[in-house]
């Protein structure tokens, strides 16, 4: 099986494959025998418009976006279609896009597709496709099949089935990725929906809230619960960080609305978790702007705790340190560190206690 693209591996070396060339839409590009239309034309700039494919997951070739024409004559799923040395591929012509406008069209007229009241709104790929080819609202005269609305039972996810168009990214995300196998579909035909474990509403189920799943969802099918604030996609304001939990350290993308509330936590592909979050990574961030942080210290006066200067504070604790000291020794005194701080705080932390307290008792909560 190849590793990555262009690479063989036999015996534990890395045998490098000739490239193909093809061309797409009158222009000559190269690829991989392995890849897929769509990996080419993505590998060159070439924008293929695709729902259920994801780089990330398994090839699916359910929602037939991505038709291409072969050869000037077939139409295929440039998602599961493997490259060929000398093919000619055509991505968009009159055939081809009134396929594409038949597939969004069906879609709309499925779901409930409102994107006034959409989480996904400004950050929808089904919206996005739709735009591109001008397509107009659906006829109500067919009503839509109504699906499970359930904003409740969770207090990490939201899932709105009447805006799910069945591609299948929740499923192998849960199932590939995670490895959970939460997600699922039930039914045949226009009865067919998502399911959660046995068929339970996804509070109630087995779910470990790592959010990959919404990470990846195309639509707003699957959304998160508001963190601090809620705010529109395109007001958010995206900062990278490192998590400061374990010593994975995972890159994360915070997004903040104008009033710099935290909305919403995504995992950064450039990171080594390659965009992955556990659930304290995608949630456990509310302490940031959590209105009961403390904002001054504190000092217990007769079993009352009351504010105190910074001053008062720290010859409060130096008073108490330098007393148990003198009293029973320095290894009478621990000190246990926080992931919260930075590295740089740590290193204090620990310097303090060896060079000044004299003892080796510090360690760390991420480590317990």
């Amino acid at each position: 099986m190849p590793a990555t693209p262009g690479f063989y591996q036999i015996r534990g070396r890395d045998i490098i494959m000739n490239k193909i060339k093809l061309t797409i839409d009158g222009k000559v590009v190269s690829g991989y025998p392995n890849q897929t239309i769509l990996e080419v034309a993505s590998d060159n700039g070439i924008d293929i418009p695709h729902l259920c494919y994801h780089p990330k997951l398994s090839k699916s070739g359910q929602c037939r976006l991505c038709i291409v024409r072969i050869g000037g004559k077939m139409l295929k799923a440039s998602c599961t279609e493997l490259a060929m040395d000398g093919m000619n591929v055509v991505t968009e012509d009159e055939g081809i896009i009134a396929a594409r406008k038949l597939v969004l069209g069906l879609l709309l007229q499925e779901g409930n597709h409102n994107c006034l009241y959409c989480e996904a709104n400004g950050d929808c790929e089904l919206q996005r496709y739709c735009r591109m080819h001008d397509m107009e609202p659906p006829s109500r005269e067919i009503p839509f099949h109504e699906r499970e609305v359930d904003y409740v039972s969770s207090n990490a996810l939201r899932r709105n089935e009447n805006v799910c168009i069945l591609c299948g990214r929740c499923v192998r995300a849960c199932g590939e990725l995670q490895v959970s196998n939460i997600w699922g579909f039930a039914e045949r035909g226009h009865r067919t929906h998502l399911i959660a474990d046995d068929d339970r509403r996804i509070g109630e189920s087995n779910c470990v809230k790592c959010g990959t799943c919404v990470q990846l969802c195309p639509t707003g099918a699957l959304s998160f619960q508001p963190v601090l604030g809620k705010g529109l996609n395109w007001e958010l304001s995206k900062e990278s960080s490192i998590c400061i939990y374990c010593g994975v350290g995972c890159k994360i993308d915070f997004y903040t609305n104008p009033q710099g509330q935290l909305v919403k936590a995504m995992g950064n592909d450039e990171g080594p978790n390659k965009g992955q979050l556990c659930v304290k990574g995608r949630f456990g961030f509310d302490f940031a702007q959590s209105p009961k942080r403390l904002s001054k210290p504190l000092v217990r006066k007769d079993g009352i705790l009351s504010e105190a200067s910074w001053k008062e504070a720290l010859d409060f604790v130096a008073a108490g340190l330098t007393k148990i000291k003198e009293e029973h020794g320095p290894d009478a005194i621990a000190g246990l560190s926080s992931a919260k701080c930075t590295n740089e705080e740590n290193y204090l932390m620990q310097k303090f206690m060896r060079a000044v307290v004299g003892t080796n008792n510090v360690d760390h909560c991420a480590r317990l």
